[in-house]
């Protein structure tokens, strides 16, 4: 089982371009009731900004993207709204999949499927088993996730596994249990239409990921978003813990290193 470094234990590698993009894709119903539409369409047509999303990604040369497509809290919306949601789940499975897989990309979904229909959580892991050697992008589905449940569920099956180390567990110990253990953390958070506040969302990855935020919709989301959301990560200065002038020091080492 491959395991990512965690930022707090090591310094992560730091590019121009984000390896890994998490996204709460905010905004759909709002989308919607703007154009005097049903909420139903702004997921709609959220789902044509994932797509165009997920080209923007493949083509800046990102390597993972997470996307927060249904929270553990979700299911207190309506149940029109959220049987709705099951519904284009399904279909993007259905319908998607063999596109994502002739374009390199691999899926896979993270979350608690145990409330989901039994044809949903099928085409789940055919779509992962089918997708699973892929290498261009992968992209995480969060699908009834939390970021609370992640941790839990992760120190549930780290106390069953090795219950004779308890009270003496280190972070090592537990990052193999949690959801996304092979994956690097998120370099770059992105949330769009408007609120500035995580959600529930990947708690324990984004101890030092970047934050960004931005009042464009979701369904509108595109390229040039991506785009100036990644011009604002490459002005930050991720010092993981070190100055600023230990930063200015140490660049001219790298430089001589890669010489």
């Amino acid at each position: 089982m491959a395991i990512e470094s965690s930022s707090t234990q090591a310094i992560p590698e730091v590019g121009d371009t984000p390896r890994h993009v998490a996204i709460i894709m905010d905004g759909n119903g709002r989308w919607a009731k703007r154009r005097f539409l049903p909420r139903i369409a702004g997921h709609k047509q959220g789902l044509e900004a994932v797509r165009n999303v997920v080209r923007a990604c493949i083509d800046c040369g990102v390597q993972c993207l997470t996307l927060f497509a249904f929270s553990s809290e979700n299911w207190r919306r309506p149940k029109d709204e959220v049987k709705f949601l099951m519904q284009l789940f399904m279909y993007a499975l259905e319908e998607e999949v063999s596109r994502l897989h002739q374009n390199g990309i691999r899926l896979r979904i993270i979350g608690d499927r145990s409330p989901f229909d039994p044809k949903l959580v099928r085409l789940m892991v055919e779509a992962e088993e089918k997708t699973k050697l892929n290498q261009i992008l992968t992209v995480n589905i969060a699908a009834n996730y939390g970021g609370r449940w992640d941790i839990l569920q992760a120190l549930n099956r780290l106390s069953h596994e090795q219950p004779d180390k308890a009270g003496r567990y280190e972070e090592s110990d537990l990052a193999p249990y949690l959801s996304l253990h092979d994956t690097p953390e998120p370099d770059l958070f992105i949330r769009t239409g408007g609120e500035k506040r995580v959600s529930n969302f990947l708690l324990w990855q984004l101890a030092y990921t970047e934050l960004y935020f931005t009042d464009t919709l979701w369904p509108d989301f595109d390229s040039p978003a991506l785009n100036a959301a990644f011009e604002s990560y490459r002005q930050r200065e991720r010092r993981f813990g070190r100055t600023s002038e230990q930063l200015q020091l140490e660049t001219p080492r790298r430089d001589v290193a890669g010489a």
